[in-house]
């Protein structure tokens, strides 16, 4: 018998402020996280960068365009088969509207009182807040 833990699936997620220190986040509209909220981002696409993932997924989910950055950090989960390797980088937003697409229930700009509000109600997906805190990237 084979063991599916080895397998590992490459994702990307944009960390994206705006010029008042807002945080961009989307509401998951399917699992994992359903109807929490979280980075936007998704799985990398055979043959595609990180860059490109980033910049497609945002896209998808927020209708934002934006300039993809440096690498923030990187995190794992356990996936249904295998694990989520995740790669956050930083984005500007330059163009677009936003909007929930893709599979976002919700895309929205959130200010460091709200992104605590998500917190305090568990309205964020797992580890997030955690995640966002030890890498200085939370709403300003």
């Amino acid at each position: 018998m084979v063991s599916d833990e080895g397998q590992r699936t490459r994702c990307v997620g944009g960390i994206a402020h705006d010029s008042r220190g807002r945080l961009l986040l989307i509401k998951r509209g399917k699992p994992p996280g359903q109807g929490r909220w979280s980075l936007p981002g998704g799985r990398v696409e055979q043959g595609e960068s990180d860059e490109r993932a980033v910049e497609r997924e945002l896209l998808e989910e927020t209708g934002l365009s934006v300039i993809v950055g440096h690498l923030i950090g990187s995190v794992s989960f356990p996936a249904p088969v295998g694990v989520f390797d995740i790669h956050d980088y930083s984005c500007q937003a330059i163009g677009g509207t936003l909007r929930p697409g893709d599979d976002a229930a919700d895309a929205a700009w959130v200010d460091a009182e709200t992104f605590a509000t998500l917190e305090r109600l568990n309205l964020l997906t797992d580890g997030l807040a955690a995640t966002l805190t030890s890498w200085n990237a939370r709403p300003r």
